[in-house]
């Protein structure tokens, strides 16, 4: 007897939306380069190229070693973990946090972005997303059945979302905005004055305000990012997200946490009560060791500014030189890079996406086309400062040689 039914695809409709299709993508593109006997730099994934502090590794490996660290960590963190972490907000910040109701471990940022909307949302809400964004922001949706509503971020506002053109509709029936300063892939600066004319916004729409600060400790010329717990009665309607990986070079570890709101965090915290066990727990004692350590000596708690910096200042300096004038970013790890006027003042203008394989598959030098991020990074691509300087020297010398062609 054989069976009828059509064979059914095992493969979710909502993996279609996770918006990773562009990685692969240009993984793809580097292999055709590297086929084609191109010696590849790879400025393309935001990943830490170098450790962390020995400080860190040694308290790791000291840790690992224990044989009481093996049971289960548990979801919400140690005790010992959501204290540092709240001291940490408190030194750096000057915010007060309950280190038991608001604060929440996290399997790194992306841990909280991708499980937040299925802890705080039911299928058909609403929430609104900024444009450019990190895909996870509008992944994480598709997978919860919410419906995203794109904030524009252009140039002409400094890329910050402009608050008063967001339709009161929209505010009425969203459940939650978030936003990410400074951001990927946008290093755009908010201030402590937009921070609390969004909380006074949220306030009166009941909308809970989500701030992703993945890059907290990554600010140049002197900028400290500012956390949005730092607006009066932020509290009442936001949590904030922080990462150890880039500020830490801790990507590997996946450690971060949530704090603020504790509805919103005691909601996370519930549903992640049901799907794993917690981060391990030498992880947790060396992500203690990296904030007692900036705590301690501000030049440690540096590190990472002071490198990214210096690595803008190299490559935005010789791409001038290659003819490329690249805005410089106030923080972050990312240069947010409109085409340059000779892709863009044609009949037929380059897409990103087209710019972006071609020059790789010419010079080798891999970066993202900005659409990767939604509709309105097109027109831009993203360059990651994830080489040493000489070789991002060498980079801009290839990206010189293969704008020449086109001059």
């Amino acid at each position: 007897m054989t069976n009828s039914r059509m064979r059914r695809s095992w493969r979710a409709d909502k993996l279609s939306h996770l918006g990773s299709s562009i990685f692969a993508e240009v993984a793809e593109w580097k292999q055709e380069a590297l086929q084609a006997g191109k010696q590849v730099i790879d400025l393309g994934i935001g990943s830490p190229d170098r450790g962390p502090s020995l400080t860190i590794r040694e308290t790791l490996s000291s840790e690992v070693m224990k044989e009481e660290q093996y049971s289960y960590p548990g979801t919400s963190g140690t005790p010992e973990f959501r204290s540092q972490c709240a001291a940490w907000m408190a030194y750096r910040y000057g915010v007060k946090v309950n280190p038991d109701s608001e604060m929440l471990a996290l399997m790194g940022s992306q841990d909280g972005l991708s499980h937040l909307a299925q802890a705080i949302c039911n299928p058909g809400d609403i929430a609104i997303v900024p444009d450019p964004g990190y895909p996870i922001y509008t992944g994480a949706l598709a997978i919860a059945g919410v419906t995203p509503w794109h904030v524009p971020l252009r140039e002409e506002r400094g890329f910050l979302p402009d608050l008063d053109r967001i339709p009161e509709e929209v505010w009425e029936q969203a459940v939650f905005i978030l936003l990410n300063f400074p951001g990927n892939p946008i290093a755009a600066e908010a201030d402590l004055a937009f921070f609390e004319s969004l909380v006074e916004k949220a306030k009166r729409h009941h909308v809970l305000i989500v701030h992703d600060m993945a890059y907290s400790e990554m600010g140049f010329d002197g900028y400290r990012p500012v956390s949005i717990l730092q607006a009066k009665g932020a509290k009442e309607v936001a949590v904030e997200l922080h990462s150890f990986s880039k500020s830490f070079n801790m990507a590997g570890c996946r450690v971060g946490f949530l704090t603020g709101n504790p509805e919103a965090v005691g909601s996370l915290r519930e549903f992640k009560n049901n799907i794993d066990f917690g981060v391990f727990k030498p992880i947790q004692s060396a992500a203690i060791a990296a904030l007692k350590d900036a705590m301690a000596d501000p030049e440690a708690g540096n590190a990472a500014a002071s490198l990214y910096e210096s690595r803008r200042d190299v490559l935005v300096e010789a791409l001038a030189e290659a003819g490329w004038e690249v805005r410089k970013p106030c923080a972050t790890m990312f240069l947010w890079a409109k085409l340059p006027p000779a892709f863009l003042q044609r009949n037929q203008p380059w897409s990103s996406r087209a710019f972006a394989r071609e020059l790789l598959l010419k010079t080798g030098v891999a970066v993202i086309p900005g659409d990767a991020f939604g509709s309105e990074g097109e027109g831009f691509v993203r360059i990651a400062l994830v080489q040493e300087e000489h070789v991002l020297r060498e980079a801009a010398r290839r990206i010189g040689s293969f704008l020449s062609e086109f001059a």
